[in-house]
């Protein structure tokens, strides 16, 4: 199939504000598609080629940009050919070949092709993030139920291997998508609420557990072979032999656990999340030691555990892995969840997180079954832009232009970001000194006193609450926002969206409160980790 009728299908998705239009161009799209093209295509329009990032950014992207085909003549398949060679290209004299496949690409594209290639190997194809949506049209094209498809892309971590699948396969081969030891699935995500009391009362009866400030892992054992993915399912297993030593000790022979690593000070407190998340970049010298903590498991010797009670999935990991559970208890009194978030606190933690005991495991979904606490209100957000310091921050990029998530088009494109504030507070001499030389890495374009980035830099920002204001789009603005840290564990899908934001309007005082201390009850003991 032509390159151009992808495009333009994706054109018409992006000028409609309906969801039921956008699932019907798609499904519409996919049905016309070879087989050979359907996961090349669903990659494609999720901004997701198979070969991942092919090391193009944008001073590559304008060097190799020239006058365009006058006339569609490039296929999916050559588009897909192409970036095989980019990423297959490395070694000595790699640079001018690549740059020379780049622009033979370029020169065989139309003008609304070129900006389609380059939105996908930038990573600025905003309709990109409207995986949903896709899923829908999967769903709709193949005459299979939605909920299907959307579990077979979660378990088999790859949407256009699930649509290729989904349309050409049967519904019984389709259903028996499963968990693969050895093959990362999307975790499971948590909801935010204002405090232990008032996310136990959504949950009803949960395992209320220490929030780490570590960093998201999971962790895949069969036989004697460990592997270790991130969030983000990139594998880190050579980077952490002593969470492999761990694991290999465990009284299993097959094992999918989801947890968190950190780095511990002598007292065995947590060190800085930036201490941990360094042994997750760099090859150097592994001079921090990591401690590996399990909230939950997905499989055990044959047995997936997805669809089990968390109560039952808790029972598993306390059996095989007792030392290594993470702390907390099961309750469902509001006070006893109060004490915990306290104790939490007390020894150094984020927060809590306030599981409902009869729930599944949703790979992939952030829903009201598991739900964060923490007693600073903190987000993740985007970068938009960065504005030139002044004073002793001449020469220094320092203000921050902060934009939340809109998913469904809320406040403008769905897919995009939504500015709610700006902050130059938080920032170390360390961080001003970064951010300088990575945005302008990542610039697409600037004015005298502002540079603006490719929105792809997640960054925690810790607020007072939110307000009222017609400055920005989404109609709210950050009050007192100050830098945390970045995110480099995380991808700008997952930043927090503005709906999530203009709930604290509702709140007392436009932010959380967490209600006075009260002496608990005892509740029933999640077994601490031994260090």
């Amino acid at each position: 199939m032509l390159l151009d009728v992808l495009v333009r299908t994706l054109e018409a998705v992006a000028a409609t504000r309906s969801r039921l239009a956008k699932v019907n161009e798609l499904a519409d799209l996919l049905l016309r598609l070879d087989p050979a093209d359907i996961p090349t295509a669903v990659g494609l329009l999720t901004a997701k080629p198979r070969q991942g990032r092919v090391g193009i950014g944008w001073s590559g992207m304008r060097a190799a940009k020239g006058g365009p085909a006058p006339e569609p003549n490039l296929t999916i398949a050559h588009l897909d050919a192409a970036l095989d060679r980019l990423q297959a290209t490395a070694g000595t004299g790699s640079t001018v070949e690549r740059a020379a496949t780049l622009r033979t690409l370029m020169a065989e594209a139309t003008e609304r092709e070129q900006a389609f290639i380059a939105g996908v190997l930038l990573g600025e194809l905003r309709a990109g993030a409207l995986e949903g949506v896709l899923t829908d049209a999967i769903a709709r094209a193949a005459g299979r139920p939605v909920e299907a498809v959307r579990r077979a892309a979660m378990l088999s971590g790859d949407l256009g291997w699930a649509a290729l699948l989904a349309i050409t396969g049967t519904a019984a081969q389709l259903d028996a998508v499963g968990l693969v030891v050895g093959r990362p699935v999307q975790p499971m995500l948590a909801a935010t609420a204002a405090s232990a009391s008032e996310a136990l009362e959504a949950t009803g009866e949960a395992s209320v557990e220490y929030k780490l400030d570590g960093a998201r892992i999971q962790v895949h054992r069969a036989g004697d072979d460990v592997r270790i993915y991130t969030r983000t399912l990139a594998e880190v297993t050579h980077r952490l032999p002593e969470v492999v030593e761990v694991v290999r000790g465990l009284p299993v022979r097959d094992v999918i656990l989801d947890g968190e690593t950190l780095a511990l000070d002598e007292d065995g407190g947590p060190r800085p999340f930036q201490e941990t998340m360094s042994r997750f970049g760099t090859n150097a010298a592994r001079t921090t030691l990591l401690h590996p903590w399990f909230f939950d498991v997905l499989h055990i010797d044959g047995r997936d555990l997805l669809d089990e009670p968390l109560s039952t999935r808790i029972g598993v990991l306390e059996r095989i892995a007792p030392g290594h559970r993470i702390p907390g208890k099961i309750t469902a009194d509001a006070a006893v969840a109060e004490s915990v978030s306290r104790d939490a606190l007390a020894a150094g933690h984020e927060g809590v997180v306030v599981k409902a005991v009869g729930s599944a495991y949703a790979a992939g979904r952030r829903g009201s079954n598991w739900i964060k606490v923490k007693p600073v209100l903190t987000y993740d957000l985007v970068v938009l832009a960065c504005e030139w310091g002044s004073g002793r921050r001449t020469g220094l990029l320092s203000n921050l232009h902060l934009g939340a998530l809109d998913p469904v088009g809320e406040f403008g494109e769905a897919g995009g970001y939504v500015m709610v504030g700006k902050t130059f507070k938080g920032l170390t001499d360390a961080l001003l000194q970064w951010q300088t030389e990575r945005f302008q890495e990542l610039e697409v374009r600037r004015t005298a006193g502002t540079v603006w980035t490719e929105p792809v830099t997640v960054v925690e920002i810790a607020i007072d609450g939110v307000q009222h204001s017609p400055r920005y789009p989404g109609g709210i603005a950050l009050r007192f926002a100050r830098v945390k840290r970045y995110r480099d564990d995380k991808t700008a899908a997952e930043a927090d969206t503005i709906q999530t934001l203009r709930a604290l309007l509702h709140t007392p005082g436009g932010r959380n409160v967490s209600p006075a201390p009260t002496e608990p009850d005892l509740g029933r003991d999640i077994p601490l980790p031994k260090n």
